[in-house]
């Protein structure tokens, strides 16, 4: 079958209304001076990437399929090459900490929290996402500029309520878009619908969402199943509000199963994910640093909560040999003293940093500065503070 495939016309960009810009800088850092994102830095009419998707653009080839197979190829690759990384900004946040006198709730609202190459959270992997897919313009004119970051509310208890507060998540008093995607406008046979891809979350495909669940609609999928879980991913049009895709996930762990929906809103693009999104990850108490292959499958990294202290803090290890999967549980407080580590341990930490695409020893360092950050009870106090303060303002 063949398909024409038209970029969406007209998307304005989203309006600002997350509680982490609006009213939580105002309840935590009241007087902070605004920090902007760092695409459309001081940009007034927010031009950018998704923005100019304005500028029509239609073509009979190639077909939907094929472009999509591309797309896809550039997003696996981008899952290979780019791991997801929660611990560089948590640290980054606090070397600004470090140098100034001010309380953390005071200098969270002025940090401008940086996009570093390889040191992505779901907001980086979105622009590097945007960055390489300009590449398919070569094919397909127009492409890139009807690409654009759309944000994601997850685990929407209420749905009903949420989308039909007003024409988008301006109107949500409680929004607190803690996720991004990167979506497409297209029209397929005279027929509308979206691309949406989610690095972040790990998704190896790009997923068509038409808005009359007609071909070439994607429908339920397996995203991951491993021995003791299943989880499944399914994305449609809200029917109470077209500028919503429901984003419903089935997790299967024996005969028990759990469902939650999440909404991204594609109506508009998302210009505010640094200001915003990244923002947010910045005060999150879980930290993750996670290598993936192709498939989204994670092979090897770290995690651990944010809050355990002095000797409790520790952290889980994981990789994958070949043969077996490795996973093992190290306290914080064995990196304290590089020099100390015992060589077991250092050498697991090496297996691991190998399979990461790191320098020699990079992980190590990293390890070895998360000790030192969590020994800082006053800064480790005041964040979770700030994340429980924005979880009691949000849904």
């Amino acid at each position: 079958m063949t398909n024409v495939f038209t970029m969406g016309q007209g998307l304005q960009r989203e309006k600002s209304s997350s509680l982490v810009s609006e009213r939580q800088r105002e309840a935590l850092v009241k007087g902070a001076p605004e920090s902007h994102t760092e695409r459309g830095r001081g940009q007034d009419d927010a031009r950018g990437p998704g923005a100019e998707a304005c500028a029509e653009a239609e073509a009979v080839a190639p077909t939907h399929e094929d472009l999509v197979t591309r797309a896809e190829g550039v997003l696996r690759r981008l899952l290979l090459t780019d791991n997801y990384d929660s611990v560089s900004n948590f640290i980054s946040l606090y070397d600004a900490f470090e140098k100034s006198a001010e309380p953390l709730q005071q200098l969270f609202g002025k940090y401008t929290p940086p996009i570093r190459p390889r040191q992505h959270t779901c907001v980086g992997l979105g622009i590097e996402l945007l960055r390489r897919w300009r590449s398919l313009d070569k094919r397909r004119p127009g492409f890139a500029a009807a690409c654009a970051l759309v944000s994601c509310e997850e685990a929407v208890e209420d749905v009903r309520e949420y989308v039909t507060s007003g024409e988008g998540p301006e109107a949500v008093l409680a929004a607190e878009k803690e996720h991004v995607m990167v979506c497409v406008q297209i029209v397929v046979d005279g027929r509308a619908g979206v691309l949406l891809a989610d690095p972040g979350y790990h998704v190896p495909r790009v997923v068509t969402v038409m808005a009359d669940r007609g071909y070439p609609h994607t429908g339920w999928f397996t995203q991951s199943e491993e021995a003791h879980c299943r989880k499944e991913y399914s994305y449609a049009f809200c029917p109470l509000n077209n500028g919503y895709v429901e984003w419903r996930e089935r997790e299967t762990r024996g005969s028990n199963f759990k469902c939650q929906t999440s909404l991204v809103y594609v109506a508009r693009p998302y210009l505010d994910g640094v200001n915003v999104t990244e923002r947010r990850n910045l005060v999150y108490n879980f930290r993750s640093l996670l290598a993936r292959d192709q498939k989204g499958h994670l092979i090897a990294g770290l995690y651990f909560p944010v809050g355990g202290r002095g000797k409790d803090a520790q952290f889980t290890l994981f990789f994958d040999t070949g043969a077996e999967k490795h996973k093992t549980k190290y306290k914080f407080n064995n990196f304290i003293d590089p020099d100390a580590i015992p060589e077991s341990i250092s050498e697991e930490v090496e297996i691991c940093n190998a399979q990461m695409n790191y320098k020699k020893g990079e992980l190590r360092n990293i390890i070895c500065r998360l000790a030192e950050v969590l020994e800082d009870h006053s800064f480790i106090e005041q964040l979770l503070e700030i994340n429980d303060d924005i979880c009691r303002m949000c849904l």
